[in-house]
């Protein structure tokens, strides 16, 4: 078991294992533990009732958060002619065809987000490898993969989030930062676990939402009321 920090296990004190949280209540005691020297990502997980083997009932997607999630993300595009040109003027940090996927198959991927318009997925298909693993590879289910790159990179530079579920069957999302008023972040996660709530699969059977927990970058986790 790892060793934890002292700031960690401070925190940890104060929180009530055995306890089921109200969201409001727990983000008043995320805020109050004693915060590291940089602004703290804030994070939902959510364990959900689904079997990751099979593969219709697997989730992903993205959504755009009410009150953002207080950083612009990297945001590279695989297009050529006019729409490498709209995603360039749109704020893309990097555009490209062929070379930026040889880039990238060598093993760069210093970026949050790619975006690919249908035409190019014959190349970008070849970089599951690289970007599957670490859930960046475009995807229609995502709106990684499409034609109106314009909205696309606007959208996932102001903040647009994509989630997976990961092989145990939970979902994990950014819902801001530590800095964020409690209203701020209240809206953010319920927005969040209402949307992934609603994607329950239609063969999902029992339970869906069996557990969801909020925590920043060095706090322990705060388990909710589901």
């Amino acid at each position: 078991m790892a060793k934890r920090g002292k700031r960690y296990v401070e925190s940890a004190k104060l929180v009530d294992s055995e306890k089921r949280y109200g969201l409001k209540e727990a983000v008043v005691l995320l805020k109050s533990f004693k915060s590291a020297k940089f602004d703290e990502s804030v994070e939902v997980s959510m364990k959900l009732g689904i079997d990751p083997k099979q593969s219709d009932q697997l989730i992903r997607g993205s959504i755009s958060l009410p009150k953002g999630i207080g950083k612009s993300l990297k945001v590279v595009v695989f297009a050529s002619g006019e729409k490498a040109e709209i995603a360039k003027k749109a704020g893309a940090d990097e555009v490209g065809a062929e070379e930026l996927v040889k880039k990238v198959e060598g093993g760069w991927t210093d970026f949050d987000v790619a975006v690919a318009t249908s035409d190019m997925m014959r190349l970008v298909g070849k970089l599951g490898r690289v970007l599957g693993p670490q859930g960046k590879m475009p995807s229609p289910k995502s709106g990684t993969v499409t034609d109106d790159v314009e909205t696309a990179v606007r959208e996932f530079k102001a903040g647009k989030i994509e989630y997976r579920t990961d092989a145990g069957g939970n979902v994990h999302a950014l819902v801001g930062r530590v800095s964020f008023s409690p209203v701020d972040l209240e809206e953010n996660i319920n927005t969040f676990v209402k949307h992934i709530t609603n994607s329950r699969p239609a063969s999902a059977k029992g339970v869906f939402v069996e557990n969801i927990s909020i925590s920043s970058t060095m706090s322990p986790g705060i388990t909710l009321q589901v």
